[in-house]
């Protein structure tokens, strides 16, 4: 039986993949900062609940730790993550911390601990949830695009990096999903901004279950491809298909002149 750590397990997308996972015959360890408050996994065999606060440093260690010695580990996923929208200026200290420390650090102090896990194993795969907003630009999300960036890049180097010990690293990049990112998230006003950001705000619908990005995440941790990247959701695919397409630039002239067609000033 193999088993996957998952941090963010507590709802959305870590709570689906979790258990899709378990569905399949696989062990989880489903992590997340309030473990006392999850009744649905606990109950069901072969499913492990540990807390994580992934901006805790000394909590990673501790945990993964206590994961190590509890199982065999076969995949790490890490999933946690935190929405921050609205327009660069206005955005403070405290909000980019926590993009970063969420986003970015987290899950490098994830795969910080796992390595010399999966090294001395000689084997073992890191699966990074990351976005669209990490594989195209968009305005009003910058921070969180930059984090999500850091995440992709991060998983490009380490997949070359870390081949070597015969350690595979994968992301996977969801569209707007049915989850609580964009109810919970920060947004941040600017009265210059404040009539487009309604407008952008109010036009994300939300199409992809997690049930699906779940499947691309198990995807992606079963086919014994060497790729990289897994846009995740119809919505990831066509618009991560026309980037390539087009390339970078002439994608960036077609999401500005959408923006500006928004402009209320």
């Amino acid at each position: 039986m193999k088993t996957i750590f998952i941090t963010g397990a507590s709802s959305g997308i870590g709570k689906a993949t979790a258990k899709f996972f378990h569905s399949k015959g696989w062990n989880v360890i489903a992590t997340m900062r309030s473990p006392e408050k999850e009744t649905e996994l606990a109950q069901l065999e072969n499913m492990t609940i540990l807390p994580l606060d992934v901006t805790n440093a000394e909590q990673i260690k501790a945990t993964v730790e206590k994961a190590i010695a509890l199982t065999n580990i076969d995949v790490v996923l890490n999933n946690a993550g935190h929405g921050l929208f609205g327009p660069v200026e206005a955005v403070n200290d405290e909000q980019i911390m926590r993009q970063i420390n969420t986003n970015v650090l987290g899950p490098l102090h994830v795969i910080q601990a796992f390595i010399p896990y999966f090294r001395e194993k000689k084997e073992g795969l890191f699966i990074n949830t990351t976005s669209m907003a990490g594989l195209t630009g968009y305005p009003l999300s910058n921070i969180y695009n930059s984090t999500k960036w850091a995440l992709e890049g991060l998983s490009e180097c380490l997949a070359i990096e870390l081949s070597i010990f015969n350690i595979g690293v994968k992301s996977v990049s969801p569209d707007a999903t049915k989850t609580s990112l964009f109810s919970s998230a920060d947004v941040v006003s600017h009265p210059l901004y404040d009539g487009v950001i309604q407008k952008m705000m109010s036009g994300i619908q939300p199409a992809t279950a997690p049930e699906e990005i779940a499947e691309v995440i198990y995807e992606a941790a079963t086919d014994g491809k060497d790729q990289l990247r897994y846009p995740a959701g119809g919505a990831a695919r066509q618009i991560y298909a026309r980037r390539l397409e087009i390339g970078p630039e002439a994608s960036r002239q077609e999401t500005t002149k959408w923006f500006q067609s928004l402009q209320t000033f």
